[in-house]
Formats: C-alpha cells, structure tokens, sequence
C-alpha cells in the first residue's frame, strides 16, 4: 500500500531528531564542530580562511589534515578546499620548516626556538601582500597541536584577524593514568568498563582508540599508562605486548607514548627466577632483556609506572633494598631506549603514629640517588585524593631528583561520576601552593615543571576518569575535569576560570546565558563539594571501601584506613594534632609554614583541623564555635548543590534536551548524597560535641543509627527536608 506524503515526512523529521538527540549525547567531547551560529563571526572567519596548505604525507601532519578537514567544515560550514603551493589571501599554512618550503622561507626562527620540540607558533603574515595565518612548529607533533590549538579559537569565537602565538608545554611528560584491569574492570573507575579491548586486539582496533588519542592531543596530553598500578605480570607477556603495540600503532600519530605499570615481582612470577632481588644480576638481566623485547615491538615505547611496597604490592623493600635501588634497577634497562621509570611515593606502612608523614620519612633521605630518567610520583597531597589536603611536603624537599606530581581527574573521594565537582580549583590551589623551598615564590608549580632546580625533565600524570560509556565519564561534567588536567599540564598559568569558559564554549554554547550560570557553578563546585563531605580540614572520614558516602563512624580493621584514626573525635574535640605537640608533620614542610602550621593564628581554616585538635567551643574567625561552624558548612553545603540545582533548571531550554535532563537527573542525586554526608555527620559528631543542632537549621529526619547501617551507595532512601 502506497503511504502518504505526511507518512515520508514524519519519517525524516524522526531521522533528523534521533540524529540530534545522539549527536549531543557527548561523545564528542569538547570537540564539537557544529557550525557557528554568530552570522557576522562566521564571515569574518570565511574571509580568513580560504584555504588550506598543508604537507600531509607523515601520519602526524595526515592526522592534522584530518582534524582540520573536519573541524573546519563542521565551523564554517562548507567545505575548505586544500591547495598545493598556491598562495591566496586567506590561505592557511600549515607544517614545519622541514615539511613546508614556504614556512621555511619565513622569518620565523626565534618564535620557533621560544616554541621548542613540542609547541606551536600561530601568526598572521603577509605573503606578498596576501594576509595568510601560519600555524608552524619544529616538529610534526607540534604542528598537531597548533591545529588543535587553532580549532579552539574558532570554537570559543576568538579573534584571528591579527594572531600572534608561541605556545609550548611547561611540562615534558604530561600523562594519564589509567587503573585499568585486563578483565575491562576499572578500580575507581564509575563510567563503564575499561576502553582497551584486549579480546580483540590486535586483530581490531575500535574507532573510539582514534577518538581517545585525538582528544588527548586536542589538549597536549602526551602520554597513557595502559593499566592499572596494582598489576599483574600478564601485561608483560609476549601475547600482550602485541596488544599494547596495537594501540600505540593508533596513538602514535598523535604523539602520545604507551607506558606500563609493572609487577615488581614478574621475574618470579613469569621469568622463572626465585627472587625479584633488584641487586640480583640475574634479576637485572631479565628486566633488561624484556625491555629489548617491548622495544622491539613498541620502537618508541614511553616507560615503566612502579608501585612497590605499597598496599600489599612487592618491591625492593621485600629484599633490604631501598625504592632507588628498585628504581634504577628498572632506569639502567629502559635507558638506552629512552625510557623512563615512573616511581610512585605512595607509601604507607612504617609509621602508625602517622601515616601522612611516611613519604617524606622514607623518600627524603633518598635524594639525588635515583637515576636521570627516574621520576618520583608524588600525589598532591600526602595522604590519598582528599577533597581537600594541603601540598605534599616532598615538593620542594628532594632538589637532586625528578619528582612529578599525581592528580586524580576521577572523583574516588568526591561523589564518584553522579557529582558535578570541577576539579581546576584543586589543581591549582595545589599548584601555586609556594613551598618556600627557595624562598618565598618557589611555588609547587615551579617545582614540578622543573625551573625550580633548573632540571631537564619534568611530569604530571592524572588518574584517569574514562570508560566505554558513550560520553566517555558517566557524568557529562566529567569531562571538564580531563580537560582541565590537560591544559593546566600544558600551561598551569592558566586560571580554572578561563578553562571552565574554554570547556562550557566548546561542549554546550557561546551564549553568555548559559557560559555565566554554568562557570559559576563549575568555580563553586568544589567548595561546595568540601562543605558537605570533610570541611575545616576534616579528611578521611568517607565509607569504608567504596569511598562514596560518610563513615565518621568506621573503626575497625587496619587503624589507618578507618575514619576515627583521622578525626579523633573525642568529648574534647575534633582534629588531627600534626603540631610539634602531636605527630609533628607540621616539621616536614619549609619555614616559615612550619610555624604558619602549628600556629592556630596563623593556620588557614581550611586546613584548621588536618593541623590540629580543637575543643568543640574554639572560636572560629567567623565567631562561631568550631562545633557551631561544622554544622554551618555541612548545611550551606546541601543548601549550595540545591542552588546549582535551580541554577541548571533555568537553563532548560538553552542545553540540548539529552544533556540537560542527564546533569539535572544527576545533580538531584548529587543533592541526596549531599544530604547523607551532611545529617550522618552531624548526627555522629553531635554525640562527641553533645551540643544542639543550631536552631535555624533543619534536624535530620532518620537516626544515627540508620546511617551507619546504610552500605549501599545505589540505595539511598531520604526524605526531602
């Protein structure tokens, strides 16, 4: 039977909806190449690129090519023809000096020097008397980024008519982590499984590897350790290490290197030997050996990631060995092939009076013992992923050594994918953190890109919030936060401000109407985050294992990973004591934040109780009783995630429908997790205090009781107050 016009009509008009609908379901990321909305930008934009030269015979300058292909047809909306030696107005130029006879011929010399191997420099010329932009780098990876980094302007409507740009990383290696098992589960992992498909590599690499590698390269990230640090040796084995070269077949052409966490222990336990001794010859000789068998399939294989002695995992200590033996045991193999050791500092076993302080105990006086291509990974704090935790005390504390730092992008301490936390205010309230190392001005920053010390190679590395769910970190906002890690390890001058604007324009819209709500919301995120969990320097008080909801209560098992080993919450108040009077950990760090530490006058209130233990009655700057203020921030916490709440709701209509109804759906969520950290807390903290709940708040409307029994996280049953 012959159907209607209105039958075909409906029909596409169902197409052309359910396209919209996936195309918006943020798998794109942040590179999103819709066409530019803004009529007279876009004519400006159509005027100044006309067309495009560009050398594409490297697989790097292809992948360049591509991008730009795609990035400027979806943007201006027709497609931009490429031309072969033709010089118009408007012609883009694109490549190095070895690649492009024309940038060879310009005088661009000292903009590429300041640019270095790895940067760009973007500039409008004239070519006799034709206006052309030059995107060019000394090398193909270089030019990679400054397509990106072009793209970018056109994505947040930046003026190109007069551009002027050198811009190279601060940081040499610039990393992601992942904790990825071989079975596809990921520890701390909460967007799906695992992206890598060993079952069918090498024989089929998923288009999504190609994706992951160019939003990595989008933002300069040049480096990804496979998988996850509490490994085993199978990673090692022949019949994976052909997997691994599959991939970095993929990355390659986007400049990013494959590293590996090891097992200490592989010679044992796949090698045959009896002992994993790193000053046993044998046991050199295989690490040795199978380094030239992952060169031999991997030729720019980026290195070894290392945790040893730590939570069970094997290390040099298990033999009367210290980590830089284990350390350059692992360097003298990598290194006639350019490899380099990653040697994590989470440690914790030795000193029961004190966990925080062991790192520093244990890895100071090994300074300026490790080998050149060693790099000690320190996390930001010194003890494990806090909401909130002032700068690891290492910083600044081992000037003979390569020490790089570790920032987790997923949230393990902060709501896992269901909560909207922007993480750059952490990064960088780490960052300009000034150590005093060398003075006043010797910032972590500093530290960590290695002009500290004047050293030559530098690191940063992120653990991983990725997975095979379709917009790639469960939580649509998620995604700022891998782009934040990215650009701040390029260039950590930027301010979490700017990138939020950079990331809210490229992934939802130019519109200031929906930029201004969004950004404030990103910037107070955090804090916000801090009020409801752990404020006033509270830390380690979440629930056992899964690390989601509250735990004030958790007491048993091994006294360090429980919550009252941390707050020590008694009938005369709350707080850790790390002055000279407690633990003392206040003497790890530089004067004069020894003294500004242990001094209650000086001490910062956010970190009031990481530093010290304090009646219940100890008045705070505000005037409150510290008992009085705890109860303030937990509340204003849920009273802040209801207003980004509203703030989201009155954006309906300006976000497309898909994205709109997932954050909102989350943030509600986020809202009831808020709840629970705030009334268990409260409650239990009120049984120490055996103060009133100020009147002007609400009080909880379950028990004590019922909090501590709730186990499961995907659970929660609450009633709205």
């Amino acid at each position: 039977m012959k159907k209607p016009v209105s039958f075909y009509i409906m029909f596409l008009l169902t197409l052309l909806l359910s396209s919209k609908v996936h195309a918006e379901d943020g798998y794109r990321l942040w590179l999103r190449y819709d066409l530019i909305q803004n009529q007279q930008l876009l004519q400006e934009y159509r005027l100044a690129i006309y067309d495009v030269l560009i050398d594409s015979t490297s697989p790097t300058r292809q992948a360049a090519k591509n991008e730009l292909q795609r990035g400027l047809t979806g943007l201006l909306g027709k497609k931009i023809p490429f031309t072969n030696n033709v010089i118009s107005s408007g012609t883009l130029i694109v490549g190095t000096v070895k690649s492009s006879p024309v940038i060879a011929s310009l005088n661009l010399g000292d903009a590429l020097k300041q640019a270095d191997d790895q940067g760009y420099v973007i500039q409008t010329i004239s070519i006799d008397r034709k206006k052309c932009i030059v995107i060019a780098a000394n090398t193909d990876t270089g030019t990679l980024y400054g397509v990106f980094g072009f793209l970018r302007f056109l994505q947040t409507h930046k003026a190109i008519n007069n551009l002027s740009i050198i811009s190279s990383p601060k940081i040499t290696y610039r990393i992601l982590d992942h904790w990825d098992n071989l079975d596809r589960t990921v520890e701390r992992g909460y967007a799906g499984f695992s992206l890598w498909h060993w079952n069918s590599l090498p024989e089929y690499k998923y288009p999504r590897y190609t994706d992951y590698a160019r939003a990595n390269a989008s933002i300069g990230i040049n480096g990804t350790v496979l998988n996850n640090v509490n490994t085993t040796p199978t990673i090692l084995t022949k019949n994976y290490l052909v997997k691994v070269a599959a991939l970095a077949d993929v990355f390659r052409p986007y400049g990013i290197k494959v590293y590996l966490s090891i097992n200490f222990s592989s010679p044992m336990l796949i090698g045959g030997l009896k002992t994993a001794d790193p000053m046993n010859p044998k046991v050199r000789e295989w690490w040795k050996k199978k380094a030239d068998e992952i060169y031999h399939y991997i030729p720019d294989f980026g290195g070894f990631l290392v945790k040893a002695n730590s939570e069970g995992q094997p290390g040099p200590n298990d033999y009367g060995r210290t980590h830089a033996q284990g350390a350059n045991m692992l360097a003298e193999a990598l290194a006639p092939h350019g490899g380099i050791v990653m040697w994590r500092a989470f440690v914790y076993s030795r000193n029961p009076q004190d966990r925080t302080k062991e790192a520093y105990d244990e890895f100071k006086p090994l300074d300026g013992k490790f080998d050149d291509n060693v790099l000690i990974q320190s996390k930001n704090g010194p003890l494990d992923f806090q909401p909130r935790e002032p700068f690891n005390p290492l910083f600044g504390s081992m000037p003979h050594t390569h020490i790089m730092m570790e920032l987790q992008i997923t949230q393990e301490y902060l709501g896992h994918s269901t909560s909207l936390v922007y993480l750059a205010p952490l990064y960088k309230e780490v960052l300009e953190s000034d150590t005093y190392a060398k003075g006043k001005g010797s910032t972590v920053a500093k530290v960590i890109d290695g002009s500290l010390y004047n050293q030559k190679i530098s690191g940063i590395a992120g653990v991983a919030n990725t997975g095979d769910d379709r917009n790639w970190t469960g939580h649509p906002f998620g995604q700022a936060n891998w782009y934040a890690f990215g650009r701040l390890a390029w260039n950590h001058e930027l301010s979490a401000s700017e990138i939020a604007e950079e990331w809210i324009r490229m992934t939802f819209s130019n519109d200031a109407k929906v930029i201004n709500p969004v950004k404030k919301m990103m910037m107070a995120s955090r804090e916000i985050a801090v009020d409801y969990q752990m404020p006033l320097g509270l830390h380690h008080i979440m629930a056992w294992n899964t690390h989601y909801g509250p735990g004030p209560w958790v007491h048993e098992g091994r006294p360090d990973w429980t919550a009252v080993y941390y707050h020590r919450a008694d009938s005369a108040g709350i707080g850790f004591d790390r002055t000279p009077g407690g633990s003392n950990a206040v003497s790890q760090y530089h004067e004069p934040l020894s003294q500004k530490f242990a001094d209650l006058n000086t001490c910062p209130q956010k970190y009031l109780l990481w530093f010290h233990h304090l009646s219940w009655n100890y008045k705070l700057k505000s005037g409150r009783t510290l008992w009085d203020g705890l109860v303030h921030h937990y509340y204003a916490g849920v009273d802040s995630v209801r207003w980004m709440l509203r703030t989201w709701n009155s954006l309906d209509g300006l976000i497309d429908n898909q994205r709109f109804k997932h954050v909102q759906a989350l943030l509600r969520i986020q809202e009831k997790l808020a709840r629970w950290w705030r009334d268990g807390c409260v409650l239990y903290f009120q049984t120490y205090s055996h103060m009133p709940i100020p009147p002007q708040y609400a009080k909880p409307e379950k028990s004590l009781e019922f909090y501590e029994k709730l186990k499961d996280p995907h659970a929660i049953d609450l009633t709205n107050d």
